[in-house]
């Protein structure tokens, strides 16, 4: 008589059970780039992208003149000619041609994921890279060219305890960090209201974007709270609204310090008077093949152009 053996399952489930893996792949990693959206665009030509900056002479008291008089000699100011380095950033990905033909979870073809990934994080890179206080390098066959960012272009309307930067090629120097204060914010505005700017755009870390809802100056806000609904309470700030125009509170994780010592940022923008420049825009380049993968290049060259500086202002040493 034969004997049979019986199979308890537990919770560990049935042979041959079909592995419970959903179709959606789940990723919070930040992709938005403030400032890169909310600047302009254009095109450079060459590997220094050049442009000209000027300003009016100084409004003067003693503008009179005798009646019948000769004119007198013209004294004109020349234009300043100011220029920044393009920047080549890339990624690269490779796959394999049994990855690319295999029946995969989330996505149909691995190399269509793989480059949306790239293309985020190139843009990630650029704004991190963009807002830095990275002074321009003109690189050679070894050293890669670098961009003038935008910390090292502010010095007219400076507010920090160091010293600012200079035309892109100078970084600043940082001094002992400080808490963010209004009264910083109110000093930066009125500088960049005197030299001629009309800033719309008060761009922070995280981190400060908590200090500016405290200042007084944030525009009011209120929210009625019907009986028979939960109440809203409004714990952010979204427009300040200074002495010379109202000011978009507008928070960038890509802003915050790399080092402890080096402190954070504020920056007060007109994104009329600041462009990214691009020599070669966003293309992919297929590698050579070497073996069984397909090995595609991202690319992108481009560089900041801040027309004019004194349009802008820059908050510094901020403490963490």
């Amino acid at each position: 008589m034969a004997t049979y053996k019986t199979q308890v399952v537990g919770s560990g489930g049935a042979v041959g059970q079909r592995e419970d893996l959903t179709d959606v792949i789940y990723n919070i990693s930040p992709t938005d780039t403030p400032f890169m959206s909310s600047v302009g665009k254009s095109k450079a030509s060459a590997i220094y992208h050049e442009w000209q900056t000027d300003s009016l002479a100084a409004a003067t008291l003693t503008n009179a003149a005798v009646e019948g008089d000769d004119a007198t000699s013209a004294t004109l100011a020349p234009t300043s000619r100011v220029g920044n380095r393009t920047q080549i950033s890339q990624k690269t990905i490779q796959i394999s041609g049994t990855l690319e033909s295999v029946d995969k979870a989330g996505r149909k073809s691995e190399k269509a994921y793989q480059l949306s990934k790239a293309s985020a994080e190139l843009k990630r890179d650029m704004e991190k890279i963009l807002l830095s206080n990275q002074a321009a390098v003109t690189g050679d066959a070894s050293t890669a060219r670098k961009l003038g960012a935008l910390q090292t272009w502010l010095n007219t309307n400076y507010v920090g305890a160091g010293t600012a930067g200079s035309g892109g090629t100078t970084a600043r120097v940082s001094g002992t960090d400080a808490a963010f204060t209004e009264a910083m914010l109110k000093s930066a505005v009125k500088k960049a209201f005197v030299e001629g700017g009309t800033p719309t755009v008060l761009m922070v870390t995280p981190t400060q974007k908590q200090v500016v809802s405290a200042f007084a100056g944030i525009a009011a806000q209120r929210y009625q709270a019907p009986a028979n609904k939960a109440t809203t309470i409004v714990g952010a700030a979204d427009v300040y609204l200074s002495d010379f125009g109202t000011l978009s509170v507008v928070p960038n994780r890509f802003m915050t310090a790399d080092t402890d010592d080096n402190g954070e940022v504020a920056f007060v923008l007109d994104p009329e008077y600041a462009s990214i420049a691009y020599l070669r825009p966003f293309m992919t380049n297929e590698l050579a093949k070497t073996g069984d993968s397909d090995k595609t290049q991202l690319l992108v060259e481009y560089t900041l152009q801040v027309k004019n500086e004194k349009a802008h202002a820059i908050i510094a040493d901020l403490a963490e």
